[in-house]
């Protein structure tokens, strides 16, 4: 990855480097480098075969559970020319949903479909009451359909079914102890389903949904049922790469298809427009592009502005209006960066002048009257990577002030929504609403209940955390060789993945000379690395680095191999995530 690509990155001096397991390599044809025989074998990956990342290998959508309810909704309502609604949310996950929504029920013959997306100021998470009274009851759907939400969106469901309006929920979130009142509800995360993944992403879930209703109609000989829904996998690609979930098999299978259409120069004009904004090469692109360049222009919509903006984009087929939509959203990031750069500084000031309870920092509850809702989770990530604690960012909800949003991150290990699940069950009415992930979560509380929730969230952390949850750890792949150190390695290992959560991208740690060094725009470090074995400097990076302060004349690294295309070179170059004295001993 490339830290520095959003232009913020903390380094901590603590950090433990540790090597994964070296496993044999399994059965691979010789045109597999050893090096990416050793590192897939390292993330279970054993052959060329367990590799392949075909479509056809993908799970069957038919495994997903409530899907009965939820085609016989959608086939009445296709049949009967009714008005589909589609909800989404104000994230790339939601944004890149509710186009697939969008787009997939058009293909497969729903003539009344449009969409409405909530404004996160004006009404919060997900389907709310007040979303329904504001932007709902004037167009009177016939059936709601919410992407990437809705689970806990009891009193928005109630408020819709109250208007007589039917409601399909498809969400990815985990549920709390009471489900709305839906007329169908499609979640892998529901208890007893039994659906092998349960990390897919929002847009996942609801392209599972139109590749079950296609299949029905296939069936049934319609021709619907001929719809070519791969042209929708690159969106499907965007929201899972951006949504964080981990890279399961299912997951890494959608993303490698939607990356090779993007490659190939296809996929929808938005995208497209994205890519070039953000400067990044298509005929080379990787989840890491999507991730830092096309993720965070979509996802500024949201946090800035509103975020029918990103879904526009996502929709237009004119690859003008695309372009000019995608200038619209770069122009809002690079706002969107000033402001969490401000804020990021104030948090990590705040951060340093608490006072430390015995033991030490356990969790970081951080608010400020002046932050924008839409940064803090932004704000609380990059704290979380600073600090290695969980950290969640509040702002106010609106201009009283009387209502903290906040935006929760957590650290290996500490799952921060069953946290807030205990702080909830032992402290009732502390919290308005919370929901999320095992890494991720929201929640809203009144303010006059932040040093009440401050405590308790801290002692429900602590109760978590061990000794060895305490210490952020930095794994590695081993050394290279320097032999290894070649372009056509590290190209090999770029198009190798995706990379992303649950399946790291390679890192590799070594020890080198320091030839010379020199600090860039006073924050990042370019290094001129000898290695024993070559004579040539080996060339590095490392964003963020200065925080370190001056290095020694020798040290050990960890890195990741990258192309250095600067300025035409086509080099390699080390990307360095940390480093230590040089008699620093990686552990196992």
């Amino acid at each position: 990855m490339a830290p520095a690509a959003d232009g913020i990155e903390f380094v901590s001096a603590e950090l433990r480097l540790r090597r994964r397991d070296a496993v044999a390599p399994g059965d691979w044809p010789a045109a597999v480098p050893p090096l990416l025989q050793r590192v897939y074998a390292a993330r279970g990956v054993g052959s060329a075969a367990e590799a392949e990342l075909r479509l056809a290998k993908m799970l069957d959508p038919a495994l997903l559970g409530g899907l009965d309810r939820a085609l016989d909704l959608l086939e009445d309502c296709i049949q009967g020319s009714k008005h589909i609604v589609v909800v989404g949310d104000f994230d790339c996950d939601g944004a890149t949903g509710t186009a697939v929504a969008v787009r997939g029920l058009r293909m497969l013959g729903a003539e009344r479909v449009s969409y409405r997306v909530p404004h996160r100021i004006a009404h919060g998470y997900g389907l709310s009451p007040a979303f329904v009274e504001d932007e709902l009851l004037g167009i009177s759907p016939d059936l709601v359909i919410t992407v990437d939400s809705g689970i806990a969106c009891l009193p928005g469901v109630a408020a819709a079914k109250a208007q007589g309006w039917r409601v399909l929920i498809t969400d990815h979130h985990l549920p709390g102890d009471f489900l709305p009142d839906a007329d169908a509800i499609v979640n892998p995360n529901l208890v007893g389903d039994t659906f092998p993944s349960k990390v897919m992403a929002g847009v996942g879930v609801v392209f599972y949904l139109l590749l079950a209703l296609r299949a029905r109609f296939r069936a049934r000989g319609l021709t619907q049922g001929n719809a070519d829904l791969s042209v929708l996998l690159d969106l499907v690609a965007i929201g899972t790469v951006a949504d964080l979930v981990p890279l399961d098999f299912n997951n890494r299978v959608l993303v490698a298809a939607g990356l090779k259409r993007l490659r190939a120069g296809q996929g929808q004009a938005g995208v497209l427009a994205l890519a070039a904004v953000a400067q990044r090469k298509l005929p080379v692109l990787t989840a890491t592009d999507i991730g830092f360049g096309i993720g965070p222009r979509i996802n500024a919509a949201g946090r800035l502005e509103d975020m029918t903006l990103g879904i526009e984009c996502l929709l237009t087929d004119d690859p003008e209006r695309a372009l000019a939509l995608a200038a619209q959203l770069d122009s809002i990031n690079s706002e969107r960066r000033e402001l969490q750069q401000q804020m990021v500084d104030a948090a990590e000031l705040a951060a340093v002048s608490l006072p430390l309870p015995e033991g030490g920092h356990e969790a970081y509850c951080l608010r400020d009257d002046d932050w924008h809702p839409g940064v803090v989770g932004l704000v609380a990530s990059k704290l979380k990577e600073a600090l290695h604690r969980p950290v969640i960012a509040f702002a106010p909800s609106d201009a009283t002030g009387e209502t903290l949003r906040g935006s929760a991150r957590s650290i290996p290990g500490v799952h921060i929504r069953d946290a807030l699940a205990d702080v909830d069950a032992q402290h009732p009415g502390l919290i308005e609403r919370f929901g999320g992930h095992a890494m991720a979560a929201g929640l809203t509380l009144p303010a006059s209940n932040f040093e009440r929730f401050t405590r308790a969230f801290g002692a429900a952390v602590t109760s978590r955390l061990t000794p060895e949850l305490r210490e952020a750890e930095l794994w590695s792949d081993g050394e290279l060789t320097p032999s290894e150190l070649t372009r056509g390695l590290a190209e090999a290992l770029r198009l190798a993945g995706p990379w992303g959560q649950g399946f790291p991208e390679p890192l590799f740690d070594g020890e080198f000379e320091v030839r010379s060094w020199k600090v860039l725009a006073e924050r990042h470090i370019k290094f001129e690395l000898g290695m024993d074995g070559r004579t040539e400097p080996v060339p590095a990076i490392h964003f963020g680095g200065a925080a370190l302060g001056a290095p020694p004349s020798r040290v050990r690294m960890a890195f990741a191999l990258e192309l250095d295309d600067f300025r035409g070179r086509r080099g390699v170059q080390l990307l360095v995530r940390h480093w230590w004295a040089a008699n620093h001993t990686p552990s196992t």
